[in-house]
């Protein structure tokens, strides 16, 4: 038991360690990262997704700036044909390509971080996740198109791995379709 809480305590302080160090890239222009984003990469050492990983499929980002953020809508299309849909609207910071956010479903506080990205291609988003003493650290790999090069996915691998998430918790996630945009 000692061992382990340890373990769990060493693995906390790295992570916070390895978040503290996390930059937004430099002159980062939010109306040139509006629009559609698949959500290639997924990467996190949350038990979640540990218990869930498998199951995940690529889903899409839209991506709208706002006078204060963005807003931030989510779409995963099920095994069942359903869509599963989350929206966050984040607040911008001082710092350009960071944002803050509350999500309502995780009751979870939420620092995400563009990291790197080339607009009209991928962007790497880094998010510090908060519920009480729980800190988690996600990372997810946003492309234009649903394939990446497989030096954008060693890029992608890289990150997670300098912050702290373990190898077998780095995801590819396959496409199985797409949902349709809601009605208006």
């Amino acid at each position: 038991m000692r061992t382990t809480l340890l373990r769990m305590l060493g693995a906390l302080v790295c992570v916070m360690g390895a978040c503290a160090q996390v930059s937004p890239v430099e002159d980062f222009d939010l109306d040139k990262m509006a629009g559609k984003w698949y959500i290639v990469g997924f990467a996190t050492n949350a038990q979640w997704f540990v218990n869930h990983k498998a199951e995940m499929k690529m889903g899409t980002a839209m991506v709208v700036p706002t006078a204060g953020g963005v807003d931030l809508t989510y779409a995963t299309l099920k095994a069942d044909g359903t869509c599963w849909r989350m929206t966050h609207l984040t607040n911008k910071t001082e710092t350009p390509g960071r944002f803050t956010f509350h999500s309502q479903i995780w009751s979870n506080d939420n620092d995400m971080r563009v990291v790197d990205v080339v607009y009209d291609d991928y962007a790497l988003v880094h998010t510090i996740k908060t519920k009480g003493e729980a800190v988690e650290v996600l990372n997810q790999l946003y492309s234009r198109t649903p394939q990446v090069s497989d030096v954008l996915q060693q890029k992608f691998t890289q990150l997670s791995l300098d912050h702290g998430i373990l190898p077998d918790n780095i995801a590819f996630l396959p496409l199985i379709g797409e949902c349709a945009e809601p009605e208006a």
